[in-house]
């Protein structure tokens, strides 16, 4: 009898989840790796311009772009937890390097370079100390209007930056962003009339087929076409800005140079870097998780994309993330697994090895209006009026952020690290200012904000107080003057029941405030009890000295037990928080 063949080995949950990618057989059809393998095409002939572009982004020669694309599309597709995402250069990383590599070295140095990669390495090793100590949760400190204020003056500043290259201009680099460009259009200043018919030109190509011809790699056609005609007019010859020679060949392994002086004044901009870069990436992965219903891991995702810039750093590239415009035809192309990422990397790997001497005659001014269309697309002003329109001080921030990024450009790190503490403040101010009210009973039988509904309290010796917020060191002298208020709130108060659902947690400092809150009622012949504590509370009061003297009124699960159990406390009054009525246990 032939023996029966034995079930094939599940691969065990935690190996998945270091090496993501042995998952991706789990969801391969011959449907799926077929739109895995056009999504990764589709998605490389538009990474290749635009790694040429964002390279020039950031000041850095183009083939730096290209080395980007490779090596860290591969290592952030393997261990990335959404297969979907594209990693490589991407506009506001890009930008965030050379503005804060220009104040260090000329950009047409090595060290220029040299400072690139080591940028590259620190970003690249935050975010992978982050996910490997499941620390994600302190990137999402920052708010959404923050981040949008942030993102919307990042990419102004970008599609400003474009317009001098655009128009075959020059743009100064004294430091201060808005003055540069002031001077760049100012007399005796004009557009150069070859440069700007290419990149106007561009620009107006990738617009028409953006519209009339959507599945079209657009990017791609519009760069072979402006190349091509950079060529055979001798554009080049005539003074045109244009890519030039372009190395061809694989990068070289090398471990970045450490500079210890470059790395402490480096270390606040690889903070922001990983920061921003990872929020781009998170939001891809957010939507696009989303729409498959497969999950994604952030702190596995913060690995995989600090490994693809640790790859960039040791290949020579500059710091990478994942695109959003990318991801997205990434997914809209059928790209079901990273295996679409191993594909545009492939892609990549063949224009380095054999088509880069196509690339000498390509415009920059196409490179410009590359990038002028690609980052508009972050450009939504209508996120910051929706802030404000639904909380003021949330609108506010944004707006704050939005004008400090402006201000610092080209240094925009220095912009979000505003909104970072911009953010971080707004947290502990409304943290501060819990909601407090007075409760009284409604018509429906339950007790509500009796400021609110015009009520009455439910006795002329017992209020109620509801706090709807941890009880700690935050919000202690909070809740301190809140009890001192309820004591006042009526002319006999003889009992303060606090409606504790709200409380989530309490600290020592809240266990302090309450004993000093009890000794003071005592003194006064009032009662402070408590219903609807939460065990994770009780547990915690429990395990404090102050426990024996707010145990008798300390159980009560409803507001009306609370009414009903010391209502015959308040004719005999005893001194202290205890009474004679004893309260059912928790």
């Amino acid at each position: 009898m032939a023996a029966r063949p034995s079930p094939p080995r599940r691969m065990s949950a935690p190996v998945e989840r270091l090496f993501p990618f042995l998952a991706w057989p789990k969801r391969w059809s011959a449907a799926s790796v077929r739109g895995d393998v056009i999504a990764g095409i589709t998605v490389a002939l538009v990474m290749v311009p635009q790694s040429l572009a964002y390279a020039q982004l950031g000041s850095l020669p183009p083939h730096v772009g290209l080395y980007a694309a490779l090596l860290p599309a591969v290592v952030g597709a393997l261990f990335g937890s959404c297969g979907q995402l594209s990693t490589g250069p991407v506009a506001l990383t890009s930008l965030l390097t050379g503005a804060s590599l220009l104040p260090l070295a000329s950009p047409d140095s090595p060290r220029f370079l040299a400072l690139a990669v080591l940028l590259a390495l620190m970003s690249g090793l935050i975010q992978l100390a982050l996910g490997a100590l499941r620390l994600g949760w302190l990137l999402n400190l920052l708010s959404h209007p923050v981040l949008m204020g942030f993102l919307n003056a990042a990419a102004l500043v970008i599609c400003l930056s474009q317009l001098p290259p655009l128009l075959g201009l020059s743009l100064p680099q004294s430091g201060r962003f808005l003055a540069d460009i002031a001077a760049a259009f100012s007399p005796p200043h004009l557009p150069q009339l070859a440069p700007a018919l290419f990149g106007i030109g561009a620009l107006a190509a990738l617009l028409v087929l953006r519209r009339a011809a959507p599945r079209l790699p657009g990017v791609l056609v519009v760069v072979a076409a402006a190349t091509a005609l950079s060529a055979w007019s001798g554009f080049a010859a005539s003074g045109g800005p244009v890519v030039g020679a372009v190395p061809s060949g694989l990068p070289a392994f090398a471990l970045p140079s450490f500079d210890f002086p470059a790395i402490v004044t480096l270390l606040p901009t690889a903070f922001v870097i990983a920061l921003v870069s990872f929020m781009e990436a998170a939001s891809s992965a957010k939507v696009i998780a989303g729409r498959t219903r497969q999950a994604w891991d952030q702190n596995q995702e913060l690995i995989g994309q600090g490994l693809a810039k640790l790859a960039a750093a040791f290949t020579g590239g500059l710091p990478v993330s994942s695109s959003f415009s990318r991801a997205a035809l990434n997914y809209a192309a059928g790209a079901r697994s990273g295996l679409s990422s191993l594909v545009s990397a492939a892609v990549v790997l063949l224009t380095l090895l054999y088509l880069t001497p196509l690339l000498w005659h390509l415009p920059k001014p196409a490179l410009a209006a590359v990038i002028l269309l690609a980052v508009a697309n972050l450009l939504d002003f209508g996120a910051l009026r929706r802030a404000w329109r639904t909380q003021r001080d949330d609108g506010l921030a944004g707006l704050i952020t939005f004008f400090a990024t402006l201000a610092f450009a080209p240094n925009i790190q220095n912009g979000i690290l505003t909104g970072l503490l911009l953010s971080l403040a707004l947290m502990v101010y409304r943290s501060m200012s819990p909601r407090v009210a007075l409760l009284g009973l409604h018509p429906d039988g339950t007790y509500r904000d009796l400021e609110r509904f015009g009520l009455s309290h439910p006795h002329p010796q017992l209020v109620i107080l509801r706090f709807d917020s941890p009880l700690t060191f935050v919000t202690a002298a909070t809740f301190e003057d809140a009890m001192l208020r309820a004591a006042r709130a009526q002319p006999d108060v003889r009992a303060v029941v606090v409606s504790a659902a709200g409380i989530n947690a309490i600290d020592a400092t809240g266990l302090h405030v309450l004993g000093g809150l009890l000794d003071r009622f005592g003194a006064q012949l009032q009662q402070i009890a408590f219903c609807g504590l939460k065990k994770q509370v009780l547990d915690t009061m429990q395990r404090d000295p102050l426990w024996p003297a707010l145990a008798p009124h300390a159980g009560y699960r409803t507001e009306q037990q609370a009414i009903d159990a010391l209502l015959p406390s308040l004719a005999a009054p005893t001194r202290g928080s205890s009474g004679p009525a004893s309260a059912p246990s928790a």
